[in-house]
């Protein structure tokens, strides 16, 4: 079983139950939409707050004593963080958190009491975020391409945002959400990024103004553009050249009779992944807001859909070796995470993850592998790792992001609980 497989089983197996508390969610806390047996809230695992101000291998050996592993902990510290460093880089710019990257309800709460909005995707991610007590006039419905049915829900609901790329998509939303706000999803280069979304969203630049005179002719409120420069974006020129279609756009729609109210900038945005990594938000920051003040009259509001970047710094996760090999002359060891599980962004978000462990001995030529009877379950073929031995831990860092939201249940092996402390 390869990929393609793999890729089957994500489109195919859901971690959502379908209706809100029917996984038996704890008596008191909102309902979910999500398996918590996985995503675990706050007031069922309980966690100290205190052992997350003790050093990083006490940590370590604490959390593992309470949870045992594979475990996802993301920091709430950090969430905060991340947050308010974004909010004080681009000041101009609202943050809608895109809640695809790790729909963990503590985390999505954490940006809600902050005073976050959020991107959703799907009827699902809707009803998700109303769970937690998200108001609707704080969500976006930014897949351009919409199931009727969540169209409808999502206007009964009181959502009345959403995105577009064509004109079919137009007829569908002025049938199933009529009068709904809409924005433009522009096709924008993604040259240096790791995902590029281009290929399948976004319209040419010639379109964009055509279609929102559609909209507006359809009873829908055209409010701007909106375009995304593909995910962990390293390169500042794909944004400079976004910034500068938009502009144009700008002034033609507003030389058609159709004035832009906002310019949504989407995500992309990077985090280092590796200590060795060089560019963050923080490189491109400055620029970025010399070029948005430069670009747009400061009644147009600027909008922007980061995940990674708010919830990727925040997420450890702690495995332990379940097993070990000489293979090939190389140390073999097989963790109770892998790629069906929490290291899922390996195949889907092309991520790589920097694998860290407690013993500080010399290193050797080793490989990592899951868990499951899947040889496509490798982690990685060439690790620099000391000596382990059969419940060593190996740790990584900054995977609070596309990682256990893809995460399977493949060969009855449970993907790592998550918890926010």
């Amino acid at each position: 079983m390869g990929h393609s497989r793999l890729a089957g089983l994500k489109n195919g197996t859901s971690r959502q139950t379908g209706s809100a508390g029917s996984n038996g969610a704890a008596k008191g806390s909102a309902p979910s939409l999500l398996n918590e047996r996985q995503f675990v809230l706050a007031g069922v695992h309980k966690t100290p707050a205190s052992i997350m101000k003790m050093n990083l291998p006490k940590r370590i050996n604490a959390l593992v004593k309470l949870h045992g592993t594979p475990l996802m902990v993301i920091d709430r510290r950090v969430l905060e963080q991340e947050y308010k460093r974004f909010a004080r880089l681009l000041p101009r710019v609202k943050l809608y958190y895109a809640i695809k990257a790790n729909p963990h309800p503590d985390v999505i709460k954490t940006f809600r009491d902050l005073g976050g909005c959020f991107d959703v995707a799907s009827e699902g991610e809707i009803r998700h975020c109303l769970a937690q007590g998200i108001k609707p006039n704080r969500i976006i419905f930014a897949n351009t391409i919409k199931r009727p049915e969540a169209l409808e829900y999502a206007s009964k609901a009181g959502v009345d945002f959403v995105t577009f790329d064509n004109e079919p998509e137009l007829y569908k939303i002025a049938k199933h959400a009529p009068g709904c706000r809409v924005l433009a999803r522009l096709k924008v280069g993604n040259l240096g990024s790791i995902v590029e979304l281009s290929l399948k969203f976004g319209a040419d630049e010639e379109q964009m103004v055509p279609m929102l005179a559609k909209a507006k002719a359809l009873g829908l409120r055209p409010e701007g553009i909106s375009f995304h420069v593909g995910s962990q974006c390293t390169n500042m020129e794909s944004y400079q050249r976004a910034f500068e279609q938009a502009s144009r756009l700008v002034r033609e729609a507003k030389e058609r009779g159709l004035p832009i109210k906002m310019v949504d900038i989407g995500g992309g945005f990077p985090i280092r992944h590796f200590r060795s990594d060089t560019v963050g938000v923080e490189t491109m920051a400055g620029q970025m807001r010399r070029e948005l003040d430069r670009l747009f009259d400061k009644e147009i509001e600027i909008i922007a859909e980061p995940g990674r970047a708010l919830v990727g710094p925040a997420g450890m996760l702690i495995t332990r070796v379940v097993g070990r090999s000489i293979r090939n002359n190389k140390n073999y060891y097989y963790l109770d995470d892998g790629v069906y599980g929490d290291f899922s962004g390996i195949v889907f978000d092309h991520c790589k993850y920097e694998f860290r462990t407690l013993v500080t001995t010399q290193k050797y030529a080793s490989i990592l592998a899951g868990p499951t009877c899947d040889s496509f379950d490798t982690i990685s073929l060439s690790e620099e790792m000391p000596e382990l031995d059969v419940g060593s831990v190996v740790y990584v860092p900054n995977i609070g992001a596309y990682s256990c939201a893809s995460a399977l249940h493949f060969n009855g092996i449970p993907p790592a609980k998550v918890i926010v402390v």
